[in-house]
């Protein structure tokens, strides 16, 4: 059982799903004053937090040790019934065949269920559908007898965690609310407002859980365009990343976005799929998000044939050919290795007979097919007897100074156009063909 919480004149949150979007709230909860319950099934992490260590880079251990007095990491639900408000945090991801897999949400909202009682504030932070907060939430918690908007509070708000954005976070980005009535989203609101950049309270539950999706629709739909539009420009020999610079100057009506390997993480290859999903099941289309989906999701095999043309022109065959990538988190300066294009990618040049390996100063494993990938450890060496050295995305760890060296480096990143436009007066950087060994 859960001790007694120490009194908080805040009250006592329990949040549940201490991961990317749940551990950053527990500790600014708690950094403001209240007593905060952290509530995970994953043993591991509930040891972590507890001996001071975070398990996400969103939040430092630092920062952590220093709301210990507050913040206890647990596997107990019974903190649920001694809490004022509980902030359900978990995963929403997709199954095997995309469609939305509501199953951890359902799981934690049974588990919220069992241990409401009258008077709390039950907010869904985890991306999901619009409407699913006011139809399977409402329905499995109000199988406790007990009544949304009457007996509990029932509100929506969206988590913008950024992994690796050291510009904005969680205390300084504004947050969507959406209540169940206009009563539960003030509720909702007042909960927030001492711990963000502000609130803006959305018409109703919908609104708030569309708005999440919208916005990395938007990100997810852009990309997509500059994908396919680097692909355009390499059939047309145009140097896609000074077009991207040049387009970049406008100072009204356009947004830089950048091309890739793919996409990836939890958010922006997964959360449009939850409204396209929905939309298909009332017979129509989300044309957009499903054609910047397939864009993106194809980009790791667009960039193996190039992968694989490189090393035909170079050593007269792929086969057999040493490649050796370096970056594969999904992105710069981060652990999170979440949907990571890099999987792909691998598994596509293993498919044709390339022997694959890595460098990322930020993990130790990559499990490509089922199996690990080879991990290098002595980067010079790796390089020095590789046929390509593919840059995949651009770890602080890897300078200017280090890049310069490589040889034969095929560039994602754009890093070598801008480097050939610095210090050469902008000879040709094309995608993937960029590198030293090139110019």
């Amino acid at each position: 059982m859960c001790a007694q919480p120490v009194p908080s004149p805040l009250g006592v949150v329990t949040v549940v799903g201490i991961g990317y979007a749940g551990l950053p709230l527990a500790v600014r909860a708690a950094a403001i004053g209240h007593r905060v319950w952290g509530l995970d099934i994953d043993q591991a992490r509930v040891a972590a937090v507890n001996a001071g260590v975070s398990p996400v880079e969103t939040v430092p251990s630092g920062e952590l040790r220093g709301v210990r007095d507050l913040l206890t990491a647990t596997g107990d639900p019974a903190c649920i019934a001694a809490s004022g408000t509980v902030v359900i945090c978990v995963p929403s991801p997709l199954d095997t065949m995309g469609r939305p897999d509501f199953g951890p949400l359902t799981r934690a909202v049974r588990t919220v269920r069992d241990h409401l009682r009258a008077g709390q504030l039950v907010i869904v932070e985890s991306t999901t559908s619009p409407g699913t907060t006011e139809g399977l939430v409402r329905r499995t918690l109000e199988q406790s007898s007990l009544r949304a908007g009457h007996d509990f509070t029932l509100a929506y708000s969206p988590e913008r965690v950024d992994p690796g954005n050291t510009r904005f976070g969680l205390v300084n980005t504004p947050k969507v609310v959406g209540g169940f009535t206009a009563a539960c989203g003030y509720r909702a609101a007042e909960f927030y407002r001492p711990m963000v950049g502000g609130v803006y309270v959305t018409r109703g539950l919908r609104e708030a859980e569309a708005a999440k999706i919208l916005e990395n629709t938007f990100r997810q739909v852009n990309i997509g365009l500059v994908n396919e539009f680097a692909q355009i420009c390499d059939r047309l020999r145009i140097d896609v990343w000074d077009t991207l610079a040049a387009a970049a100057t406008k100072p009204f009506g356009y947004l830089p976005f950048y091309p890739g390997p793919g996409v990836g993480g939890h958010c922006i290859p997964e959360d449009p799929m939850y409204i396209v999903h929905l939309v298909s099941e009332l017979g129509g289309r989300f044309s957009l998000a499903e054609l910047a989906q397939q864009i993106n999701a194809g980009m790791p095999s667009w960039f193996a044939h190039r992968i694989c043309k490189r090393l035909g022109d170079r050593i007269g065959s792929h086969v057999g050919a040493r490649v050796l990538l370096l970056g594969v988190t999904y992105k710069p300066d981060i652990a999170d290795i979440r949907n990571s294009p890099a999987i792909e990618l691998a598994r596509e040049l293993e498919s044709q007979g390339v022997l694959v390996s890595f460098h990322d100063p930020h993990i130790d494993e990559l499990v490509v097919g089922g199996a690990p990938l080879r991990r290098v450890t002595d980067l010079a060496d790796a390089i020095r007897r590789s046929s390509l050295t593919v840059l995949l995305k651009r770890h602080r760890e890897y300078t200017d100074d280090m890049l310069a060296t490589v040889a034969r480096l095929f560039d994602t990143t754009g890093w070598s156009a801008a480097s050939a436009h610095a210090e050469r007066g902008g000879e040709r950087g094309e995608l993937g063909l960029g590198g030293r060994g090139d110019a």
